[in-house]
This record gives structure tokens, sequence and C-alpha cells, in this order.
């Protein structure tokens, strides 16, 4: 099993990236491997290999908290690898515990690809799991007022990923904006 990986980044793509261990180029999925990696750069990732009859994947993760969040999603039915890196890609781990904490599925189902039933099973699952989570102090705990939440969603819906709408209203925060002045200040930054 191969669980870390460190070399250099010789290829990057939206969710992949080709990392160089001594000679070698393993292609690596990776959730925001564009804006996480760059050629040239010398990376160590945690990854998870999965071995499946005709094929060998592995995946990659910079941080240790989507690491581990991989692997739990793993476990929820009918979630495979590639759902979970998708989900990754767009809700933080720190997001995902958050929504399992509230019992809200809804958030979840605002990401693409995830429907009603495995944002719920996604939810059960990870409130089963909380207490093995290891979210550490590199995620942002900043709770969003009503406002903010609620522009976050015109941007989900807009098609921005969850993160980068999460991160650009957060960063707009003022008690006296409306849900429309966060929007379309956070779509020129976007």
């Amino acid at each position: 099993m191969i669980r870390r990986l460190t070399g250099t980044v010789v290829e990057v793509s939206d969710i992949t990236a080709i990392i160089d261990v001594r000679g070698i180029g393993y292609l690596v999925a990776s959730p925001h491997a564009s804006s996480n990696l760059e050629r040239n750069q010398t990376v160590s990732l945690y990854t998870h290999l999965v071995v499946r009859e005709t094929v060998l994947d592995l995946y990659g993760f910079v941080s240790e908290s989507e690491f581990e969040m991989f692997e739990i999603l793993l476990g929820v039915p009918k979630v495979g690898p590639k759902s979970a890196l998708q989900i990754l890609g767009q809700a933080t781990p720190h997001l995902l515990r958050e929504a399992a904490e509230k019992n809200d599925p809804a958030y979840l189902q605002k990401l693409s690809g995830i429907g009603k039933k495995t944002s719920e099973n996604i939810v059960q699952y990870l409130q089963q799991k909380l207490d093995m989570l290891i979210i550490t102090a590199e995620q942002d705990t900043t709770e969003l007022n009503q406002t903010q939440t609620d522009a976050m969603d015109a941007l989900i819906a807009l098609g921005y990923e969850a993160t980068a709408a999460r991160n650009v209203i957060k960063e707009l925060a003022n008690p006296d904006s409306t849900t429309n002045s966060l929007v379309k200040e956070a779509l020129k930054r976007l």
C-alpha cells in the first residue's frame, strides 16, 4: 500500500498530477490539483491506493484532514473513490463535519452529483464517526450568518465551487451587507 508520496510535480490538470519520485512518474488524482500543486514544486502527499482487477488508482491529498475524510467517505454505502474525491473537491472536511454535526444533508445536496439519498447517507455515516474525525486547526471554523449562507448558496447555484464561494463570502464579511450586495461583490472576485 502506498501511503505517502514525496516528489516533484511534473504535470498538473484539474484533478490529477504526475509526481516524479526518483524517475518514476505516479499519476495521482487529487482534489484541487490545479490550485494546490504547481509544476516543478516538491510535494509530499498522503495517498490512498485503490486496487481493482484491471487498474491501480492512486489518490493524493495535501492535508491529513482531507486524507482522513476521504477514507471515511469510502465507508459510506454507494460512495466510491471518485465520488469521495468529487465531494472533497467541493467541500472541505470542516464543512462536511459541520453538516454532520448539524444533521444538515441539504448542504451536501447542493454539490453537483450528490443526490438526496446519498447526502443523507453521508451525514448519517459521518455522525457515527464524528469522534474519529481529526479536523485540525488548519481548517477555518468561522460560522456564516444567514445572509452569508444565502449568498454562498447563490454562488453555488451559479456553478462556483462551495469552498471558493465560502472563502470569498468570509472575506467580504460586513454586518450591513445584503445577500445581493455580497453576491455582486463575490462575482467580481471569483
